[in-house]
């Protein structure tokens, strides 16, 4: 059994949330646990205990070097093979268990309890519903729904995290019952279990941005068979072996591929109309043509990113997210006196630009100008650079010597963001970019996936502009995180030329002296 080989990454989201942290020690914290992942036929046999069960080793694989896989009875043992290839395409080199007694945390599918002497986390679903348990088995149900199953997963491998280093971390008390609805984001009661069994159209909704938080969304919409509809995805680059920290579709033999491309493949199944774009979304845009975008679904990592989608005037967006602490997602119209995404994102002060930044990161803030032309221009880092790159951070040159002749966003995204300078200096050079667990991002798209199909289909949204988990510590009871509208004046949803050209692209009513603005425009 051994470390996954992108552990370098997992290690670097791991030092954001742990404190005293030290990189030994998280390795050989990890290399302790067998971290068992046990079901019985009633899961095994229904959609949602699959689900639960796919999930849950596509988060535990990507962290833990050894996992037990323990079917509960003779009629489960079916799927303990698949699982096991699912973690082994992951991390080839992964320790696999049959057996419970080393186990040392366990998360549970199924109605059947294990008998371990170590902490268990009941794991099960009810439609949208998510639902966990330390008390004991909480089932599946018997719907075609994704969402509370998939969120059941991610709630039971954050629990199973602060088992782990609950002492590295604040607050950090295990969950002991949790009951979900993902149609509400409340507690799960009567009579708001939420619709089951209907097939929706999607219409022409987009998703800008595949990463780990688009890949969440992507699981989910690949679990859901009766989605129909057309759907574009935009992302313009490839797979990269640190995105394997938390991109929970992708395996070792998706390293090189477009993520545009992975996104079809994982939705073939489907009956949705995908329609793949290897494209920036300004390119995507600009090549479209057609500036009416119905429903977007935003995943992206940047504020300037999302900035650029609102200033497209959507009719709708959805927008998840990840930081330090928490996740969430918040919705947004344009002229219905809500907060817009720009609002959310409203710059405060001079921001550095991304050269300024990249260039601190490198340790050279006085390269700046430098790094902005290698940014610009897509050229490859001389020899040199990288050299003077290794003295700054005070690495060795030779494992950095691979990556001369690499465009410098790809030689950042691999030595900076993959880990590599962090695992030669043993942890001690931090990265301040925001790298969250697998976890976080796999509730963050699941979120993203459910708004877009109760927007999709009428069903009722969230009185609120923006929803927030905290999946570092027990789920709190008021998740609601009502976000108001700039205040400003300066946000572009308070501009009456943004305003009258929404109104009008959307068949809103607009008056001569706005219309006649827009043909000014």
């Amino acid at each position: 059994m051994a470390l996954a080989n992108f552990i370098d990454r997992a290690a670097t989201a791991a030092s954001q949330v742990l404190a005293d942290f030290h990189l030994a020690d998280f390795k050989a914290a990890l290399e302790k646990q067998v971290v068992a992942v046990a079901f019985d036929s009633q899961a095994a046999s229904c959609a949602e205990g699959q689900a639960t069960l796919d999930l849950a080793v596509r988060l535990l694989a990507r962290l833990y070097p050894v996992l037990a896989i323990l079917p509960l009875d003779s009629a489960a043992s079916s799927q303990a093979q698949a699982l096991e290839r699912l973690a082994k395409s992951i991390n080839p080199k992964i320790g696999i268990r049959r057996s419970d007694k080393s186990a040392t945390v366990c998360v549970v599918a199924g109605v059947t309890p294990p008998t371990l002497r170590c902490p268990i986390f009941f794991m099960g679903s009810e439609g949208w519903a998510a639902k966990l348990s330390r008390n004991g088995p909480v089932g599946s149900g018997s719907s075609l729904l994704p969402y509370g199953a998939g969120a059941a997963s991610c709630f039971g491998a954050a629990n199973v995290f602060r088992t782990i280093f609950g002492a590295q971390l604040t607050g950090a008390d295990l969950d002991e019952d949790i009951d979900l609805s993902l149609y509400s984001f409340n507690r799960t009661k009567a009579g708001d279990a939420g619709p089951i069994g209907l097939s929706i159209d999607l219409g022409e909704t987009h998703l800008v941005g595949l990463g780990a938080i688009g890949h969440g969304s992507l699981w989910a919409r690949a679990r859901q068979s009766d989605l129909s509809g057309r759907l574009h995805v935009i992302d313009h680059e490839a797979i990269e072996l640190s995105n394997l920290q938390r991109y929970i579709l992708a395996g070792q033999a998706e390293i090189g591929m477009s993520k545009a491309l992975l996104a079809t493949t994982a939705l073939r199944t489907t009956a949705l109309e995908v329609q793949a774009h290897p494209l920036k979304w300004a390119e995507y845009v600009a090549r479209r043509g057609d500036w009416v975008f119905d429903r977007v679904g935003v995943a992206l990592d940047t504020a300037a990113d999302r900035l650029a989608v609102q200033g497209a005037l959507p009719r709708w967006i959805a927008n998840a997210w990840t930081q330090e602490q928490d996740l969430g997602i918040s919705r947004h119209g344009f002229n219905d006196g809500q907060a817009c995404l720009c609002c959310m994102y409203m710059p405060t002060g001079k921001s550095k630009d991304e050269h300024q930044m990249v260039a601190e990161e490198l340790g050279m803030p006085e390269a700046h100008e430098e790094v902005k032309t290698l940014l610009q221009t897509n050229t490859g880092v001389p020899n040199e650079f990288v050299a003077r790159v290794a003295t700054a951070m005070a690495v060795p040159f030779e494992p950095l010597a691979a990556f001369v002749g690499r465009p410098l966003r790809s030689f950042y995204q691999q030595v900076i963001c993959g880990g590599m300078v962090f695992q030669l200096s043993d942890g001690s050079r931090l990265v301040r970019t925001v790298v969250p667990m697998a976890f976080q991002s796999a509730l963050a798209g699941i979120m993203l996936a459910a708004d877009l199909v109760k927007h999709s289909a009428g069903f009722p949204m969230s009185p609120t502009t923006s929803t927030r988990v905290n999946l570092l510590r027990p789920l709190g009871s008021h998740l609601h995180d009502p976000k108001a509208k700039d205040s400003s004046g300066r946000c572009i949803c308070s501009d009456e030329d943004f305003v009258a050209a929404y109104r009008l692209k959307y068949g809103c009513v607009v008056g001569q002296e706005q219309r006649v603005r827009l043909r000014k425009i």
